[in-house]
Parts: C-alpha cells; sequence; structure tokens
C-alpha cells in the first residue's frame, strides 16, 4: 500500500521548496540533512510530505515520550489508511537492578508495566515484518536491546483454511510464541478452547480470532471482538487469505537453540565463579552460581525467566562486546538501506542517545563485579551513538535550534522553513523584573482567563512546578503541572484538557519546550530567566519561548533581573526571525490568521487510569464525601468519579452498605445525576 497524506492543508509559505529539497536529497541517497524550521511552521506536516514523496517506511524518534504521543497522534491523521506505530517505553514506573556496595545494599529490578504500550510495542514491530507502509513514531528507548529481529521472524504461526493440525500442536505453537492459555480470563497474550473452537487473542492488537477444525484440518477462521464475543467483518475473507499470529514477547527462546547456548553460559559460570574465588570473593561467588543456576532452570522449563535480556548475547549468538539488536536493527533487517530516519527536536534528542550506553554500563558493572550478573549482562544494553548512527542510510535532522554536529553533517544540505502556514510572526518579547514575579504572573492569567486564552508558566523546578500550582489553585485560578513524573499516556491527556479549557495555566519544567503545538496559548511566561544553565540556555529560552508563536496574540515574558549572554542571544534570534517573517507576508499579501489545530483522539482508546489512590481508607473516603464540588476542575472531577466508584463497589462487597449507599450519592452529585 502506499503511503498516502490525507489532510485538508496544502504546502504554503516556505514548505514546497523544503519538501522538495528534502525528498530529492533523500531520493539521491544524502546521508544527513537537517530542517531548521521555526515552532509552528509546520515541521510535521513537512515531514509527513517527505515521507509520502519518498515513499520510505520511516522511523520517527523523539526524545521523550509526551512529544513522542503527539507526533504519533499527528502521523496518525496525516496516514490513516497506513500503518503507523507508537513505539515508547512501556514502563508506568521502573526501578532498574541495582546493588550499592557502601551499605551492602541490592535493589531488585521492579516495574509496572503499562499493558497498552506492551501491545503498541508489539505492534510496531509486527508492522514492520509484515508491511511497507510504516511508520513508526519512537522515543529514544528504541535504542535499547530488544533481541535478534531474525529470530523474532522465525516465531510465527501461519494458519489458513485446510491447515492439517490439530489444538494440541497449536497450543504448543503459541506457547513457544510466549501465548499462555486461559479459560477464564481471555486477554492479549491468551488461547482457549471454547466450544470446540480455538480462540487466539494476539498480544499486538485489539481483536482476536476464533479458528474451527474438523478432521484435523481448520475449517474457518473467525475474527471476533474479544469483548463482546460478536464477529468482525474484515476487510479481506480470511478463509482464503489466512491468517499470521506473532510472538507476545520480543525476548523469546527457542528450546533447540537453548540447548546449543546452555553449554556455553555453563562454561563461563564456572569460569567467573572460578575467577571469584581466587580473588577470594567467596560470598560473591556462591551468589553468581545460584543466581545464573536458577535463572537456567527457569528457561528451561518455562522458556523465559524475569531477565533473561541479560543472557540475550549468547542467544543472539554475538561476540564479546558485540552490539546488541536495536528497533532501528528490525528496520534494517526488513528493509536494507530503502528507509527513513527522521530525528525529531535533534538538539535534544541525539544528545539522549550520546550518553545512554555511560549510565547504563555504570551500573550493571556494579551488579557483575558483586556477583549478581555473568558479565555477558554488559551486553545487554543500548547502543553506543556511533552503533545507533551507522544503521540507518538517510537522516532528516529537524529542530528549531539544531546544534553545531547536525549542521556539520549536513553540510549544504540544510533546508531553512522560517515561514508559518498562518503568517504567524515570532511573539513580542518583553522582560520584567523578577521581584514580584508571582503577583504579575497571576494578574496576566486572570486578564487571559477572562478571554479563554491560555497560559504556560516554565519553572527551574519538578517541587516549584507543583507549588505554584497549589498557590494558584488557592487564588482561584484553574491551573495544572506537568513534568516527567506524570504517566506517559496521562501527560497528553493534561496538555488535551488545556486545549479544552478545562483550566487555564499549565505549568512545567523542560517539558514545556520543545515540539508542544498548544494553538489556544496566548502567554509564555518564563520565570528566573536570569538563572544561566541548561533550562535557561540559548536553545533552551528559544525553544520555550516559540510556544507562543502559535497565537497571532502571542507574547513573552522574560521575568529576570539582569540580561544574560544567553537571554541576548536568544532575544535576538527571534528578532531576526521576526523580521523576517513580516518581510515575506508584506511580500506574498500574508494576513496572519489562527492556527485552527483540532482535538484528537487518544492515543489508546478507552479511559486510561488516572487513580492515585491504590487501596481502600474509610476514613478518606468519609472524607470525600465533603467535597466541594464547585472548586473541581473537570480533570478533578474525571478522577474523583473514578476513585469513588471503585470506593463504592469495594465498600459493597465488603458489606459496609451504609457507606456505599453515601459514596453514590456523592458520585451522582459528581456526574450531574
Amino acid at each position: 500500500m502506499q503511503l498516502t497524506v490525507k489532510s485538508p492543508y496544502s504546502p504554503s509559505g516556505d514548505q514546497p521548496e523544503a519538501i522538495k529539497s528534502l525528498s530529492e536529497g533523500v531520493l539521491a541517497g544524502v546521508k544527513n540533512q537537517v530542517l531548521l524550521g521555526v515552532t509552528g511552521s509546520g515541521k510535521t506536516y513537512t515531514m509527513s510530505k517527505v515521507i509520502e514523496a519518498t515513499q520510505k517506511p520511516t522511523l520517527i524518534i523523539s526524545h521523550n515520550k509526551t512529544l513522542a504521543g503527539q507526533l504519533y497522534q499527528e502521523m496518525r491523521d496525516f496516514f490513516p489508511d497506513n500503518a503507523v506505530s507508537y513505539f515508547v517505553s512501556y514502563y508506568d514506573y521502573y526501578q532498574p537492578e541495582a546493588y550499592v556496595p557502601s551499605s551492602d545494599t541490592y535493589i531488585e529490578k521492579t516495574a509496572d508495566i503499562n499493558d497498552k504500550i506492551d501491545k503498541l510495542r508489539l505492534q510496531s514491530t509486527t508492522n514492520i515484518m509484515t508491511r511497507n507502509d510504516v511508520i513508526v513514531v519512537a522515543s529514544v528507548s528504541c535504542i535499547y536491546n530488544i533481541g535478534d529481529p531474525r529470530e523474532y521472524g522465525k516465531f510465527e504461526l501461519p494458519i489458513y483454511q485446510g491447515l492439517k493440525t490439530d489444538w494440541k500442536t497449536l497450543g504448543e505453537s503459541l506457547i513457544k510464541m510466549q501465548y499462555s492459555r486461559s479459560e477464564f480470563e481471555f486477554t492479549r497474550g491468551t488461547f482457549r478452547l471454547r466450544g470446540g473452537n480455538f480462540d487466539i487473542y494476539p498480544a499486538y492488537q485489539d481483536t482476536a480470532y476464533r479458528i474451527s477444525l474438523e478432521n484435523d484440518a481448520v475449517t474457518t477462521i473467525t475474527e471476533f471482538d474479544p469483548i463482546s464475543g460478536k464477529n468482525i467483518p474484515s476487510t479481506s475473507d480470511l478463509n482464503q487469505v489466512g491468517i499470521v499470529i506473532y510472538p507476545a514477547k520480543h525476548y523469546l527462546l527457542d528450546q533447540e537453540r537453548f540447548l546449543k547456548v546452555e553449554a556455553e553460559i555453563k562454561r563461563d559460570l564456572e569460569k567467573e565463579y572460578t575467577q571469584l574465588k581466587n580473588a577470594n570473593k567467596l560470598v560473591e561467588a556462591q551468589r553468581l552460581l545460584q543466581r545464573t543456576n536458577y535463572d537456567l532452570e527457569t528457561m528451561k522449563e518455562l522458556g523465559f525467566v524475569n531477565g533473561i535480556e541479560n543472557y540475550s548475547r549468547y542467544f543472539d549468538g554475538r561476540a564479546i562486546g558485540e552490539r546488541p539488536y536495536a528497533l532501528p536493527d528490525y528496520f534494517k533487517h526488513r528493509y536494507g538501506d530503502d528507509w527513513l530516519c527522521i530525528i525529531d527536536e535533534s538538539h535534544m534528542t541525539l544528545p539522549q542517545i550520546r550518553g545512554m550506553f555511560n549510565g547504563d554500563q555504570a551500573r550493571k558493572r556494579t551488579l557483575v563485579d558483586y556477583g549478581f550478573r555473568l558479565e555477558a549482562a554488559m551486553d545487554n544494553r543500548p547502543l553506543k551513538f556511533n552503533e545507533f548512527y551507522e544503521i540507518p542510510a538517510h537522516f532528516i535532522h529537524v529542530s528549531a535550534t539544531p546544534d553545531a554536529w547536525e549542521l556539520e553533517q549536513a553540510g549544504d544540505k540544510i533546508v531553512e522553513q522560517l515561514v508559518r502556514p498562518t503568517g504567524i510572526v515570532d511573539p513580542e518579547i518583553e522582560i520584567r523584573p523578577a521581584e514580584g514575579e508571582i503577583q504579575d504572573v497571576i494578574k496576566e492569567i486572570k486578564l487571559r482567563a477572562e478571554k479563554e486564552e491560555r497560559v504556560l508558566v516554565t519553572t527551574l523546578t519538578k517541587k516549584t512546578a507543583e507549588d505554584l500550582t497549589g498557590y494558584l489553585k488557592e487564588q482561584g485560578i484553574r491551573a495544572s503541572y506537568l513534568h516527567s513524573d506524570i504517566k506517559t499516556l496521562e501527560r497528553t491527556d493534561i496538555l488535551d484538557s488545556l486545549r479544552k479549557n478545562e483550566f487555564d495555566v499549565l505549568i512545567g519544567v523542560n517539558l514545556l519546550r520543545e515540539g508542544l503545538d498548544l494553538p489556544e496559548v496566548t502567554l509564555v511566561a518564563i520565570l528566573d530567566a536570569d538563572r544561566e544553565g541548561f533550562l535557561r540556555s540559548r536553545v533552551s529560552l528559544i525553544q520555550t519561548m516559540g510556544r507562543a508563536a502559535r497565537n497571532i496574540k502571542g507574547e513573552v515574558i522574560l521575568y529576570a533581573d539582569k540580561i544574560t549572554d544567553s537571554m541576548r542571544e536568544a532575544i535576538s534570534e527571534i528578532k531576526r526571525r521576526r523580521e523576517y517573517q513580516v518581510t515575506f507576508n508584506k511580500k506574498h499579501n500574508i494576513v496572519p490568521s489562527n492556527i485552527n489545530k483540532p482535538l484528537r483522539e487518544r492515543i489508546i482508546d478507552g479511559s486510561e487510569s488516572t487513580a492515585v489512590w491504590d487501596t481502600l481508607n474509610s476514613v478518606e473516603t468519609k472524607q470525600s464525601l465533603e467535597l466541594d464540588i464547585t472548586a473541581l476542575t473537570p480533570r478533578d472531577k474525571a478522577r474523583w468519579v473514578k476513585r469513588l466508584e471503585r470506593d463504592m463497589k469495594k465498600l459493597a462487597s465488603d458489606m459496609q452498605f451504609e457507606l456505599a449507599i453515601q459514596v453514590r450519592d456523592k458520585l451522582r452529585e459528581l456526574k450531574g445525576e
């Protein structure tokens, strides 16, 4: 299928030249190009038109999950008929395995895996293996080890009408692919026997398949909704084309392969055990022996063990020190050099990629030295920058403030996109004293709230963002905060709530800088603008001020007692761009107008849990009955509804019926019933 953009927009301003130049560069085999586009200039649209023009499967990498989520939504809108996927870290909470020698503290790996993001990750690799019209939007976590694509591709189960098989064979094949049998709870990655039919719920999709057999042969294949059980009409006759089931996990273990490498693992275990003993590290030696033997036995019995990725070097057949396989390798394996890698906000994304290896190795070195892991664990790691850089044949680095490295690599292949399609120019900038900045910000927020306009405020720390949010609420201002502690999927919901006018001001740290597209924002207020450092550097200030460039009323206020070098350079660059834009508009008789950007569907259909309460507390429940509903924002109401619904059910099951009735009545009040 062709990669086809569907959009009511047409390229305008300097977009046509940018699309033409970048597309020609990709098709001519150019390794590096830079798209230097100001905020709000439609860089994402330009990217989509380049993908359409080149017809290349594309990996888009963003430096954080929030921006990756926004890009995924936009690309899904631009390419509704194509395979657009989302690949970010699937952890809502992640504590890596670690050891602190000074206190003799071992920290076991703990993680809260988001099942829905896991589905999207598996969907990404499945799409790559099966389709050519593929766009994957990923965070920098895509350079971590996910196993050999060659091995992943071996684990597939084709099912078609007339296939000679039986229930036992199907079940054994699925178990090898890390599916599990479940008769009572039919969830992703499970299968069951039901009424003489064999049901399979693939780990990477929202629908399931029902397989009917007769005389040890497949007779019919039906797609159905696993919740309602209703059949789903398919665009193609499944009985004619068949289906292919792909693995439920990225880390897979072929038993034949395991037998071959088990001896190699045991040889390394004996060698490293002896080395530790000879160094008089008897505790460490015994620890290594017990842990490794336990893992081997578990893998032999179950085909999987928590931490199996630490043995990936053996299963991949890699030499000591040889790099692992990551998501870009799946593109390379499937498409060779005929694909495109776009680095979004490259000035932030590339430094992150550069730094990931060293941080990972320091932690693992300690685990190996103290007998918690074999030396092979050091090769379960993210890619080094040079290893990542050599995989794609075509890069487009996208940023309003690209670093010197990308500019140097691109040479003369630098495309500037300074004009916004709607004619909006860069915002006016005002510097105000830092003394009394909070009261001044409050005044500015209230002025804009009256006109249903929105405000962004940036602080230097997460704690300040939270405290300021609380203070503003006390002043009767509808406020919320956004920072890295907020769950992945909830971040997008918060941004949507701001756009829906559910609150007036959003307060954050660096998450309010790159890539956020909020056309309702008319003011960006930067607190402590004169505090030189990463968050108040030239690049950071330009990016932050760019959040006000989506609205014709956009303004920026810098609160500072002095003008730093970074402030001076940032203000100068914004002024240069503004003058260019004003001249362009006059030359082409363009009258600036606001961006009309529709709200998109959620990344994940259905309600993602936003509850912050995990256990039932009767005292807290009773206190919740005194809630002043008039003081709650719509988003706060939604959170309380979710909590009280859970509490009501729990109270009823515990036979606390009187309190359950009170909670029910409060729920009705919250819902306006």
